[in-house]
């Protein structure tokens, strides 16, 4: 009798066909059972057996437990008994002892566990014992989970020798027993004994200057330094600018002249008017036109200077300017328009004024027989557009080269910079008063920043943010892509009809908790709502602060653009855009840990694992049949590894004995504070948003965004009897006012210099320069993807003012051809997507930021353009192919 012969006479003595065989329904065979290793079984000791027939054994196994393993459907066989041989089995015994007593080699286990006691040889270091396993609770449901897409049912039986015993129960009793969590408020805090990380030890991916480094940190110093001084260089050479108004009535049907009092600095000269004069749109509908040209006066003594021998010498040395104007009968009514121009001299004359004794005169002519009064300011010395567009150009380079590598801190990088745009200009000949200065801040975005953060305020003392965080998290399961979907949502539906600065101010609070509770790295999220806040905001006329000065538009307003119009329009391709966001973020975060704040122990002890049987399998070479099995045993575990790990980073959440202790604190302490201030706090934003709506409504428009949220916090501070307003303001992001402060000058100053007006021009060329059939498309296309792209660098409120015009006047010129309604889509979409591109592409980027940081939590430019900038440009091309589907293929226009 041979060994295999010995085996399985010894293996017929221990089980008994009536505990461990069935008898099939046919011939009356006895089955032989098959080992199998559960996948749900991480710890060593843990083996499976089943009936070739598929049914447990059931050795062991209590009735109650036996139905509920029943429902386990996946298991994985390994090699069976039958197949272990001598040369194998003496292989596997020079692995090490913690793969040995893995499940995955319970075939050698068996047969070695048999030789034993056939031969009577003490192994007990080398293979364990075999006992039943008592199945947890916990252990149950996982397996259940896991198993559940397989036809075989098994028994799991715990394998352990006494000295694996100790050490692996005391391993899954570490990987079992959840703590009771301590919960403190969820401002700032985890669940745990895990403290609240300083930004500085979060990674973020940040490049922060080693300001320890010397060079680095005297270098620093010394570009802004040279800076300050190339500033305070020009501020203190040049005036500033003073443009006088001159009041001209132009006689009828004659010329009136106009002596400019100084001769120009250079060949362009720059007026401005005011009168009764009409839009452009009406050009082609009016007789009545002022005509406006430039005159040079050349005088010729001889003998005496006091002597005019000679008449003066007249050139014209500027193109005529027709000014369309309103009928005289209605120069009463009409509203006063200001227009500006620039009349371009030749270098010839230009030279020849200043080498002479020439003076130059404005010739104003009208056709009309009335006298028509104007109101006229000259400039000698416009900034010359050309080279203006460079120094704009550097002064934005030199912005985004300082928040980018975070020099210093990015509002003071902005003040830095509107300073220097402002230098450049008196540099210029074109240094603008303080008046001009602070007229250039949007003091309607200030007001409304200023008062949503204080109402915000207020209303986290209600603990209503809390309270809300609470619920997402018990909504959600704890499930982490649920709870990022579910803010994400939420996002999208208040900032279609709240600011989308608004929006941030309340959800990111709430984002900030429910990222600490399931102890998640808040900036991924953070950044995540608010592009989707820039989303969301392009769906309705109230939601952008772009869509407000699209829709205030008389011209787009008298063409069928409406408040439900401009929705319609907006919603299909918002749902898209939330749609193909939604695939970017799971797409770019497959891997679940990267929204984690610190890596579950669990993942890095798969890892270790998967490394070690690697390592085991790597060793075996592969030259004999009976070296493959043992190599091929090893490698299945590998792959059993990696797929749990592959799960593990894919799916996350938290454990569910967790999950419901941590919502039942969380409920506990965390609930409504102060409802009366709560009610009292939800009036007032009834009232802010009431107002809001009433806006959008031109017959009703009487009051700004800024006013209506001032006049809400006010009355919410009288009906709250507030006395403490030092704690109010506190809480005020004032870098965050300033920034904009900063960033609003900085704008006007870049399009003083001629940026914005080269962009515009250069897009109305490239439209005009396609083929009739084409206009339509390449006009969408260029409005949508040059508005993106500019509003991701540049603050989107000038770019869409600038592009406003342009989408008028390609409209106005019945030569191209072009319908509004398509123009306008595009450039709704446009400025509100090109808003995630950048940092400080948007006002809610930025107020994101100054939130973020005040907890703790700071991301850089770079860590949002990482993320930002890919999805803004998936926005666009999607954004693309919807507004051409629908405008130029099916024409829904």
């Amino acid at each position: 009798m041979d060994y295999l012969d010995k085996l399985n006479l010894f293996r017929r003595r221990r089980n008994p066909p009536s505990d461990t065989t069935e008898t099939s329904t046919t011939g009356g065979s006895v089955s032989s059972p098959t080992i199998v290793l559960s996948p749900a079984s991480p710890s060593a000791g843990e083996i499976s057996t089943t009936s070739s027939s598929g049914e447990p054994s059931g050795v062991g196994v209590p009735e109650t437990k036996r139905k509920k393993k029943s429902k386990r459907k996946r298991t994985v066989s390994v090699v069976p008994i039958s197949e272990v041989t001598e040369a194998s089995l003496e292989l596997w015994r020079t692995l090490p002892t913690k793969i040995r007593q893995d499940p995955s080699m319970v075939s050698f286990q068996q047969v070695e566990l048999e030789h034993a006691r056939l031969h009577g040889d003490d192994h007990e270091d080398s293979f364990p014992d075999i006992q039943p396993m008592d199945d947890d609770e916990d252990g149950e449901e996982e397996e259940d989970e896991d198993d559940e897409d397989n036809g075989n049912e098994f028994i799991t039986i715990n394998v352990t020798n006494e000295q694996g015993v100790n050490k692996e129960l005391e391993h899954i009793k570490e990987k079992k027993e959840i703590p009771k969590p301590h919960v403190h408020h969820l401002a700032g805090h985890y669940i745990g004994n895990i403290t609240p990380p300083k930004h500085e030890d979060i990674d973020t991916g940040q490049n922060h200057l080693d300001e320890d480094h010397p060079f680095r940190k005297y270098s620093k110093i010394i570009c802004l330094f040279i800076t300050w001084m190339v500033i305070i260089a020009f501020l203190v050479v040049k005036d500033e600018k003073l443009v006088h108004a001159k009041q001209l009535s132009i006689p009828a049907g004659k010329t009136r002249p106009y002596i400019l009092p100084k001769l120009p600095l250079s060949s362009k000269v720059k007026f401005s008017f005011e009168g009764t004069f009409l839009g452009e749109q009406y050009t082609n509908i009016t007789e009545h036109y002022l005509t406006i040209y430039l005159q040079s006066l050349t005088s010729t003594l001889e003998g005496n200077d006091s002597e005019l021998l000679n008449s003066d010498s007249v050139h014209n040395i500027s193109d005529p300017w027709h000014v369309p104007i309103v009928h005289p009968y209605l120069f009463d009514s009409a509203p006063i328009i200001k227009k500006q121009h620039s009349f371009d001299i030749s270098d010839n004359n230009f030279e020849r004024i200043h080498a002479q004794s020439s003076a130059v005169r404005m010739m104003v002519k009208s056709n009309i027989k009335a006298s028509f009064p104007i109101s006229v300011k000259y400039d000698q010395s416009p900034v010359n557009r050309d080279i203006g567009v460079i120094y704009a150009a550097f002064v934005l380079i030199f912005l985004y080269a300082l928040i980018i590598w975070e020099v210093v801190h990015r509002t003071f990088a902005a003040v830095i910079a509107s300073t220097l745009a402002i230098s450049i200009l008196a540099a210029l000949d074109d240094r603008p008063t303080m008046e001009d200065i602070v007229g250039w801040i949007d003091v309607e975005t200030i007001l409304l920043l200023f008062s949503m953060m204080i109402l915000v305020a207020i209303l986290a003392e209600t603990g209503i943010f809390d309270f809300l965080a609470v619920y997402i998290y018990k909504i959600t399961n704890g499930k982490i892509w649920n709870l990022i979907h579910c803010l994400c949502i939420c996002t999208t539906l208040i900032s279609s009809f709240l600011d989308n600065v608004t929006t941030v101010l309340l959800m990111a609070p709430i984002t900030i908790r429910l990222c600490e509770v399931m102890d998640m790295n808040p900036v991924p999220v953070l950044m995540a709502i608010t592009v989707h806040a820039n989303i969301g905001g392009t769906m309705t006329p109230v939601g952008d602060p772009p869509n407000i000065i699209i829709t205030s538009n008389q011209y787009i307003l008298k063409h069928g653009v409406t408040f439900l119009t401009f929705t319609a329009h907006m919603m299909v391709g918002v749902i898209i855009v939330v749609i193909a966001t939604n695939i970017h973020l799971r797409l770019k975060y497959k891997n679940i840990n990267n929204l984690r704040m610190h890596e579950p122990k669990e993942l890095k002890e798969l890892r270790r694992n998967i490394k070690v049987w690697e390592r085991a399998a790597g060793k075996i070479p592969p030259y004999s049949k009976d070296a493959n099995i043992v190599r091929e045993t090893l490698m299945k575990k590998v792959r059993l590894l990696r797929h749990e790990l592959k799960k593990k980073m894919t799916k996350g959440s938290v454990p569910e004995d967790l999950y419901r202790t941590t919502l039942e604190e969380l409920q506990k302490e965390h609930p409504i504070k102060n409802k009366g201030l709560l009610i009292k706090s939800g009036v007032v934003c009834a009232f802010i948003i009431s107002l809001f709506f009433l806006e959008s409504i031109p017959e009703l428009r009487r009051m700004s965004s800024g006013w209506a949220a001032l006049l809400g916090v006010m009355l919410l501070l009288i009906i709250s009897d507030k006395n403490d307003m030092d704690a109010v303001l506190s809480r005020i992001e004032w870098p965050t006012l300033l920034f904009f402060a900063a960033m609003f000058t900085l704008m006007e100053a870049v399009e003083r210099m001629g940026l914005i007006d080269w962009i515009g021009h250069a897009t109305e060329s490239i439209i005009q320069s396609v083929s009739e059939d084409l206009r339509l498309a390449v006009a969408i296309i260029i409005i949508l993807w040059i508005s993106a792209l500019t509003s991701a660098f540049v603050d989107s409120i000038p770019v869409t003012a600038m592009m406003v015009k342009i989408v008028v006047a390609l409209s106005e010129k019945s030569t191209l051809g072009l319908p509004l309604q398509p123009l306008v889509w595009a450039l709704a979409f446009g400025p509100c997507l090109g808003g995630n591109g950048t940092l400080v592409g948007a006002s809610a980027n930025v107020i994101c930021a100054g939130i973020a940081e005040q907890h703790g939590y700071r991301f850089s430019f770079m860590d949002y353009f990482k993320l930002g900038f890919p999805i803004m440009l998936v926005s666009v091309i999607v954004t693309t192919g919807y507004l051409i589907m629908a405008h130029v293929v099916f024409a829904w226009h």
